[in-house]
């Protein structure tokens, strides 16, 4: 008599490594950007008001030689896109 083989090493199997693996490289990878953006080498430096040279970047492009000057108001409604007109619609409403 064959015993059933499959039915034993399905029962015994452990297919979980490859999930365990997944998850040890996920909490490394989110601890890694944590330690990068929060450590304490990472901290902001706030300029007082007598250390800034300037206090807006309009100030600083002046300051560079540049003009500042505001932008064209765009328009309300798109312009039609240019192109020929179709002549025959693709699908006609009524059949001839």
């Amino acid at each position: 008599m064959e015993t059933p083989h499959s039915k034993q090493a399905h029962a015994q199997r452990q297919g979980g490594t490859p999930l365990v693996v997944a998850i040890v490289v996920a909490v490394l990878g989110i601890l890694g950007m944590l330690i990068v953006d929060h450590g304490p080498w990472n901290k902001p430096k706030v300029h007082t008001v007598a250390v800034a040279n300037y206090s807006t970047t309009g100030e600083a492009a002046r300051a560079a030689g540049a003009s500042v000057i505001p932008s064209e108001p765009k328009p309300r409604l798109e312009p039609d896109a240019p192109g020929p007109e179709p002549v025959h619609p693709a699908n006609p409403a009524t059949p001839p």
